[in-house]
């Protein structure tokens, strides 16, 4: 692209490769050169935590207000009861109200360590979709809306296209999902003078219809921005692992398991994962990103450093590479590893190598324990297990037990006092 913006923001989001298009550069860029921006992105409460797959969106808020702009978290406590359909093949499942009112209180942990909530010009808001979009009356939102929107563009949008041209089901419900979020746009410029509405790029339409109804109803000049969907180098969803997905709330994954995963990076995404995922100089990005073979891993310890360091603070990523180090370097125990805790109720007479390795959380089912046992990926205190059978009293649990799952992944489980 020739564009070359004036604006820091939007000279940082190119930059660092957050972009995939935008409706308009030009006039955004002289939007953010001639005051302040506010900008939102939605997330809706389908769990009680948000997990990596979010923390490009979190990053691009975070730039947003360090550059001088004016974050909106949006909390989708109305569009969560209806369910995003774009590029899913079936529908979402359907939380009650008070199941959505929990996720919500768990979602808002995450995002005060990545930007400032207050009272001043560039302080972030959190809104609740939920109080504009609970109160609609059905037959005037039809009337004032619904008659702005075109049946045939929304059919000639991607994430619904896709649905239809493979024959799965979209419900009227989800259907409607796209108005809604449009209608949120309006809602929020409105309110708050909102400008910009910031998503991944499966958004696009959303977006769009957006900016659309914004124009018809207020004539607003307001602005799509959208970042790529990212996927690891080997082709994988970023954010899910062979254990689950990365949960930002510490209580769904520790710091040091968070730690580990960025530990983990391949090397060929390591580059792009420190420009998008931590806020170290260009240059030492590229820097780090140039090392090789062995070196490489000095990369990937800083990444792991740095992005911890922005959710769960400094002194936790250091005890994390504490841990990996004392586990991974001098096979020992390490004081940070994810630890299960059982009653004696739960061993009673005892209790078998493979349920611990499923309490652990190192796998999710028996089955999957079995075979672990039986590839010769699953270790006890550092000795590799063979018996499936092994069976665990008491008396041994009250020195913890180190587990794990290949060479990676590890867990100590202990008896309570």
């Amino acid at each position: 692209m020739t564009f070359q913006p004036k604006s820091d923001f939007l000279k940082i989001m190119m930059e660092r490769r957050f972009v995939a298009d935008c409706t308009d550069y030009s006039r955004l860029d002289d939007a953010l050169c001639d005051g302040i921006v506010p900008a939102y992105i939605g997330f809706d409460a389908t769990a009680s935590s948000l997990h990596v797959g979010s923390l490009m969106q979190i990053m691009m808020l975070r730039w947003l207000q360090k550059t001088g702009g004016k974050p909106i978290t949006l909390m989708g406590g109305g569009t969560t009861k209806v369910g995003d359909p774009s590029f899913r093949s079936d529908e979402r499942p359907l939380l009650s109200p008070d199941q959505i009112d929990q996720n919500i209180a768990g979602i808002k942990t995450a995002f005060s360590a990545y930007i400032t909530y207050g009272d001043g010009p560039s302080d972030a808001v959190m809104v609740n979709n939920a109080e504009w979009l609970d109160k609609l009356n059905y037959l005037d939102f039809l009337r004032d809306i619904g008659r702005h929107f075109s049946v045939n563009r929304m059919l000639s949008f991607e994430s619904v296209k896709s649905r239809i041209d493979r024959e799965q089901s979209l419900s009227f419900l989800e259907f409607n999902y796209m108005i809604l979020q449009a209608y949120d746009f309006l809602e929020l410029h409105q309110r708050y003078g909102c400008m910009l509405q910031m998503g991944g790029s499966d958004q696009w339409g959303n977006i769009v219809n957006g900016i659309d109804l914004s124009r018809r109803i207020a004539d607003a000049g307001v602005f799509g921005l959208t970042s790529p969907l990212l996927e690891t180098s080997d082709g994988k969803k970023m954010g899910k692992t062979q254990d689950g997905a990365v949960w930002l709330n510490a209580d769904m994954r520790s710091p040091y398991e968070f730690w580990q995963f960025w530990r983990n990076t391949t090397d060929a995404d390591v580059g792009r994962f420190l420009k998008l995922y931590t806020e170290l100089p260009l240059d030492e990005c590229d820097r780090l990103a140039a090392l090789q073979d062995a070196e490489i891993n000095h990369a990937k310890i800083v990444l792991a450093n740095e992005v911890t360091t922005l959710l769960h603070g400094a002194e936790a990523a250091a005890k994390a590479e504490s841990t990996a180090r004392e586990v991974f370097e001098k096979g020992g125990v390490g004081d940070d590893l994810p630890t299960v805790t059982l009653s004696a109720e739960d061993v009673g007479s005892g209790i078998s190598v493979v349920q611990l390795i499923v309490k652990a959380g190192l796998v999710k089912s028996g089955k999957e324990a079995k075979r672990l046992i039986a590839e010769n990926g699953a270790r006890m205190d550092d000795v590799a297990l063979s018996d499936a059978g092994q069976m665990i009293d008491a008396e041994a649990l009250q020195t913890p037990i180190k587990l794990s799952a290949g060479k990676k992944r590890h867990a100590l489980v202990q008896l309570a006092s």
